[in-house]
């Protein structure tokens, strides 16, 4: 396995905490301390296109691509709901003073993981909260949604997993699952596993149709495990954290197989906040505290 630099894309003046795919299948969206929605084409670096300007901090996107929208979780303030094709905040709604750490899409509903320890579940065509979940007594970090099993996880920073019935939203499982905060949760592609990373630096994986019993715990970086994506053909994994790096798993065998860093490859030089695995000429982008998002070409 080889790994390129292809390109790095400044234009945020903070730390960018997050990035999402946009429609086109070449670029992105980016948001981070700055309050800056930015969309990027990977064809065009450092052309960057100032789409919103939340006001305040954003860790969580999530593109609504029937509706042809990117919901920005503003920090104290709500969600902004961004017509992409008129690049306008069509709808406001300030569903809590907490942050937002993450929005998840599940047919009509949006899921919304909140700082004060609540899963707030809102109806999408009509804009409004349907329901709130108290889950933890601290922040509800991330969210994954498995359509095959019909189910959600989320992760806290009360050091627990908990599964949740999609029709219902009736708690089916909690896993005491870390020593400190997790950070994230995502079901793998086939959704079949359920891959946890947090503050205590492991990544956990668990088997969805064993009653999530423990399959692997591996201790995956010095320091805390901030993200997880998959590779669009599935056969990999990348985690990126605090310690600065990315690492580069295989996704059958949980094997290490490649370490990105700024030793090896010019990588970040603070913590790398979100990956992002695009099917644009297999790219993965990641973004840091150090204001950069970067892009790697992997061979």
């Amino acid at each position: 396995m080889n790994i390129r630099k292809v390109d790095t894309f400044s234009g945020h003046r903070d730390s960018v905490y997050t990035i999402i795919s946009d429609a086109t299948g070449r670029g992105f969206y980016s948001a981070g301390a700055d309050g800056f929605v930015i969309q990027w084409d990977l064809q065009k670096p450092d052309l960057g296109k100032l789409v919103a300007r939340a006001g305040t901090s954003v860790y969580a996107l999530a593109l609504h691509e029937s509706s042809d929208s990117v919901w920005i979780g503003q920090n104290f303030e709500g969600i902004q709901v961004l017509n992409t094709q008129e690049n306008t905040i069509e709808k406001t709604s300030k569903i809590t003073n907490a942050a937002i750490f993450d929005i998840r899409f599940a047919g009509d509903k949006a899921l919304v993981a909140v700082g004060d320890g609540v899963v707030v579940v809102m109806d999408i065509p009509s804009f409004s909260i349907q329901k709130h979940i108290k889950i933890a007594g601290k922040s509800i970090r991330s969210i994954a949604v498995n359509l095959e099993t019909n189910e959600f996880a989320t992760g806290d920073s009360d050091c627990n997993v908990h599964i949740f019935d999609l029709d219902g939203f009736k708690l089916k499982k909690t896993i005491q699952a870390h020593t400190n905060s997790v950070f994230s949760v995502k079901y793998s592609p086939d959704g079949k596993y359920l891959f946890t990373t947090g503050r205590d630096a492991h990544l956990k994986i668990w088997d969805v149709n064993d009653a999530y019993g423990i399959v692997s715990d591996i201790p995956a970086h010095m320091y805390a495990i901030n993200d997880i994506t998959f590779s669009p053909d599935r056969s990999l994994f990348a985690t990126c954290s605090m310690d600065k790096s990315i690492k580069l798993w295989d996704a059958a065998t949980f094997k290490l197989k490649k370490i990105i860093d700024r030793a090896r490859h010019a990588g970040h030089g603070t913590s790398v906040n979100k990956l992002l695995w695009t099917g644009f000429e297999n790219q993965l982008i990641s973004c840091s505290d150090d204001r950069m998002i970067s892009v790697w070409e992997v061979l």
